[in-house]
């Protein structure tokens, strides 16, 4: 019985050492877990570190582009003919294809009732001479008469002048329509404006024509000048400021693939199309072997080279963010974000225009990840 009973004394020499291991314990996981929390703070601060990063120094160049742009090869001249008289067609000199010079008779077409109208325009001429012949010596007569006095009055010798005058005037206006006439019979003649190819024929020889909606819906011929094309292309208004009379373009056609012809900027017409938003420039091209037809499609290859050097930058060192266009400038080793607009890109460079300035350091390769404020080395 004595055995099976301790003593208060054991009891509280057994609890002290309980409490002793378990004050050890706690001791030891407190100091593990404070160790980690350093680890983990050494290695955040190593991230967080500066990295290394290439950088460049911002340098002003020029950057030539190219622009790939669909053109339209249209003829130099081009022109539909029409009967200015209604009338039918007597015969025809040509046909489509045929090449003709400036001034060739194309067509002739006859219109009886123009002819009757010019025999009566000729006949009223000498109706009116006649006439203005027997003013004119009446006239006469009573001058010379007069000069014995006390036989003509004044007034018989102004009324005759005046008769003579309005006789000389009907004579006059009889010979102006006559010359109507005989004008309005030459255009019977269709000749050619221009020298060209013709490339459509719409009559045939008895067909009834006469000016556009009065006679004819279509007209005699399509006239074009072929051996000298304007080659037509759109540029965007962003492109518009590169380009300037004389430039040289390459240019070729899915006829031709393998073959490149050339062409000059001749003509811009200094305005943007309100549809297109692109700006109409025209270049010269000369066919005089006639490879090239009106109509064609062709694959423009136009340069754009710059006018004033800018700042000319690797593509990389540009951020194109959701909210931001920047670039990353070191200055005293931090990282400073700069906005910048972007122009042209070529070859892997771009312009930049911004605060900026000649001999600033910029990252090469630029990312949102390298945020402001950030160490640099």
């Amino acid at each position: 019985m004595r055995n099976s009973r301790r003593s208060p004394l054991s009891v509280v020499a057994l609890s002290a050492v309980l409490m002793a291991g378990l004050l050890s314990g706690c001791s030891s996981s407190d100091g593990e877990g404070k160790e980690k929390e350093k680890q983990a703070a050494g290695a955040h601060a190593d991230s967080t570190a500066a990295a290394p990063a290439d950088v460049i120094v911002l340098q002003k160049g020029r950057l030539s582009t190219t622009l790939y742009v669909p053109g339209e090869l249209i003829a130099y001249q081009q022109v539909d003919l029409y009967a200015k008289e209604n009338s039918f067609v007597k015969k025809l000199f040509v046909d489509v294809g045929s090449e003709v010079r400036e001034g060739q008779l194309l067509a002739s077409l006859e219109a009886p009732e123009l002819a009757s109208q010019l025999a009566s325009a000729q006949s009223r001429v000498k109706s009116q001479e006649a006439i203005y012949i027997a003013s004119k010596s009446n006239y006469s007569r009573l001058v010379e008469t007069s000069k014995t006095p006390g036989t003509i009055s004044q007034n018989d010798i102004d009324q005759a002048d005046a008769r003579q005058k309005s006789d000389l005037a009907q004579w006059d206006a009889a010979k102006a329509a006559y010359s109507e006439v005989a004008e309005t019979l030459k255009y019977l003649e269709v000749r050619a404006p221009f020298g060209g190819v013709i490339s459509a024929r719409n009559v045939n020889p008895g067909a009834y024509v006469g000016p556009s909606g009065k006679g004819s819906e279509f007209p005699l011929f399509t006239l074009q000048e072929q051996k000298h094309l304007r080659l037509v292309v759109s540029v965007p208004e962003a492109s518009t400021g590169y380009l300037k009379e004389g430039d040289a373009v390459k240019f070729s056609v899915k006829s031709m693939p393998s073959q490149f012809f050339t062409a000059k900027v001749k003509r811009l017409a200094g305005a943007l199309d309100n549809r297109l938003r692109a700006e109409r420039v025209e270049m010269d091209v000369f066919n005089n072997d006639k490879k090239l037809l009106p109509g064609m499609v062709a694959e423009v290859n136009l340069p754009l080279p710059s006018r004033d050097s800018t700042f000319v930058i690797p593509s990389t060192a540009v951020v194109n963010s959701t909210e931001r266009v920047f670039i990353i400038r070191v200055v005293d080793g931090k990282a400073r974000w700069v906005d910048v607009k972007k122009g042209r890109e070529e070859n892997g460079k771009a312009e930049i225009y911004g605060d900026l300035r000649e001999g600033d350091t910029i990252i090469k390769v630029a990312s949102e990840e390298r945020r402001e404020g950030s160490a640099v080395h």
